[in-house]
């Protein structure tokens, strides 16, 4: 029961007419309007980049730890509803490059990265929203940074991969957060690090891409299967990458976009299809882009926004269509940046924090998603789409 009215950005042709049109609704409903773009939303009290960034089960966004002139132990969150950033208790100890992944319990695990005397970790923490506090937990088998960690279906975390500063891993292991435990998965086909993680709808993971030990970009791709605590190929993609994005989309397929490749940041985009168990390409991108984010909106569409392009640091965004894989311009962020992060808050809208340009960023902003004006006969809001 309300009325619609399309004003995203690539909908202002006959701007008077809209008008018109506009003011008789907001005359008539009550509700909200917005138009798809990028806008400032306050200041993190300390400038990072390397950092992690986490959505909390209440909505809030907790970002962990970082770099900027040295390792970070500083914690911040965001809370939606005032779009405002408090400072929260920090870690034990200070690290970038790491992982963190919000458990079944709501807390927060922060494991492995590297510290100031640029050596890998092998320690691990839990964070408490309720109690505001970090504990240690068991540490990881295998000190590490680069490397990813995905909640599994079980509740779980699997690690996979990184770099110990020395050489590539071709380890993996498991943390069970009932027990504090760390146990083994078999081993990788490849040893990497840079690479992507995906959880499928089967509840596997999918690696794919990274660096090997000698920083050569990898192709192969790998599937870990909890059921049997093993590994299996995936497949090759067409182009080796690392600094990559992956998106699981609606349809239960992986977009993975971008990276860095033998002869500097890529255009290209390719699909994962878990049921063939294969790969095809998907229609490249308009810019080029390594180290950027990869966000599945709510519509379907995938945000892709920022990055570098090489000397180059990006403000574009631009969205992807897997209906018509294709995609469109989705504004200029505010600041340019790579290195950052993004989380896709309930509203639908995106938050981008931090990252490098010339320096460590402080700054962040929301993407504002395509919405539609939408109230109620008796002036409260609907959901939006």
């Amino acid at each position: 029961m309300y009325a619609s009215v399309d004003i995203s950005a690539r909908g202002r042709g006959g701007i008077s007419g809209f008008c018109a049109l506009a003011l008789t609704l907001l005359a008539t409903f009550a509700g909200s309007v917005h138009a798809n773009g990028f806008t400032a939303v306050g200041s993190l009290n300390a400038a990072r980049y390397l950092h992690q960034a986490v959505s909390l089960q209440d909505g809030e966004v907790l970002v962990v730890g970082g770099y900027r002139g040295g390792a970070l132990n500083s914690v911040e969150l965001y809370d939606p509803a005032t779009k405002t950033w408090s400072v929260k208790a920090p870690l034990l100890t200070a690290r970038y490059w790491h992982t963190a992944t919000v458990l079944g319990s709501g807390e927060v695990l922060a494991a492995g990265g590297q510290n100031d005397a640029v050596t890998a970790l092998n320690s691990v923490e839990v964070y408490d929203p309720s109690a505001n506090g970090w504990a240690a937990a068991a540490g990881l088998t295998a000190a590490r940074y680069e490397h990813t960690a995905t909640l599994l279906l079980s509740g779980k975390v699997l690690v996979v991969g990184g770099t110990d500063g020395n050489n590539a891993l071709n380890t993996a292991e498991l943390y069970d957060p009932t027990q504090n435990t760390w146990g083994p998965t078999g081993m990788l086909a490849a040893a990497r690090y840079e690479h992507t993680a995906t959880l499928l709808a089967s509840g596997k993971v999918l690696i794919a891409g990274g660096l090997d030990t000698n920083g050569n970009m990898l192709a192969s791709a790998e599937l870990y299967d909890p059921a049997t605590n093993q590994w299996t190929s995936a497949g090759t993609l067409a182009d080796a990458r690392a600094g990559h994005a992956a998106t699981r989309l609606s349809s239960g397929d992986v977009l993975v976009t971008g990276g860095d490749g033998s002869s500097g940041p890529l255009y290209s985009a390719e699909l994962y299809d878990p049921a063939g168990n294969s790969w095809s390409p998907a229609h490249a991108m308009t810019f080029a882009r390594e180290s950027h984010t990869s966000t599945l909106l709510p519509s379907g569409l995938v945000l892709v926004a920022a990055g570098s392009e090489g000397a180059p640091v990006l403000n574009s965004a631009e969205l992807y269509d897997p209906a018509s894989d294709s995609w469109s311009d989705a504004g200029t962020l505010v600041t340019q940046r790579y290195s950052h992060t993004a989380n896709l808050l309930a509203s639908g809208d995106v938050l981008i924090t931090a990252g490098y340009l010339s320096s460590p960023l402080g700054d962040a902003e929301l993407y504002i998603a395509d919405r539609i004006f939408a109230g109620n006969f008796d002036g409260t809001p609907t959901a939006y789409p």
